[in-house]
């Protein structure tokens, strides 16, 4: 029986140059894309400007992973396409993720971002969304003559008994309808709701505060609202 026990192996040469295989690369990553995920996140603050809204109850002696690692670590593993937590049990060990959160040991456990998850309020989701709407504004270096902000409901689909769920006819699937609205191709509110409900609650409520704060910044700013029929209501159109 062959000894098949070489750790090299060796090609012929390319151009005056060994070529050579062995087993000794070290660590690899298919996730290289999120060090590109850090550099925007520094410069823009978004992660820094969410941490600052969770107050965190946590006893202080027992704390491993700052409430911003947690926030960067989930924020950075959704960018990337793990939107489920248990993808974190091997994530929390990939080099460039813990690179990213500007670790260089084992960053937290599914189990850990479930309880941050589960902490968070009403009061918090809409302190969130806040941070995303005071990043859009500082994106302008001078203010805008127009503002176009596209409102839209869209099914996110169910796979479990999540609290909430509802079949939605139009959509024929178990699903939440959370509002989205958009200015451009940028974020402003991401709402989550259940199905069972108009598509267009609340969107009034919301197109106001908008409005508001962006006269506050912008005064002559002229803001269109976009949506579908759905979303011609009485409420809104006053």
């Amino acid at each position: 029986m062959a000894n098949c026990t070489s750790n090299t192996l060796q090609f012929p040469s390319c151009k005056s140059k060994k070529v050579e295989l062995n087993f000794k690369g070290g660590h690899v990553t298919s996730d290289g894309g999120v060090l590109l995920l850090r550099q925007v996140d520094q410069r823009i603050g978004l992660t820094t400007a969410v941490a600052k809204a969770f107050n965190d109850e946590r006893e202080p002696s027992k704390i491993q992973h700052s409430i911003q690692d947690l926030i960067r670590q989930r924020v950075y593993g959704i960018a990337l396409g793990y939107e489920d937590l248990n993808d974190h049990d091997q994530l929390r060990m990939d080099k460039a993720i813990q690179t990213a959160v500007n670790r260089d040991t084992p960053l937290a456990s599914a189990s850990t971002l479930c309880r941050l998850e589960n902490a968070a309020n009403r009061q918090l989701a809409v302190d969130i969304n806040k941070c995303i709407v005071e990043q859009f504004i500082a994106s302008f270096k001078k203010s805008p003559k127009e503002l176009i902000l596209d409102f839209d409901a869209t099914n996110d689909l169910v796979h479990g008994n999540q609290v909430g769920k509802f079949f939605h006819g139009y959509y024929d699937s178990y699903c939440f309808l959370p509002l989205h609205v958009f200015c451009g191709e940028q974020t402003l509110i991401s709402y989550l709701r259940p199905s069972n409900q108009d598509g267009a609650k609340h969107a009034w409520a919301i197109l106001s505060l908008l409005v508001k704060r962006f006269r506050q910044v912008w005064p002559n700013v002229q803001i269109i609202f976009r949506a579908d029929s759905g979303f011609c209501r009485q409420k809104m159109l006053n």
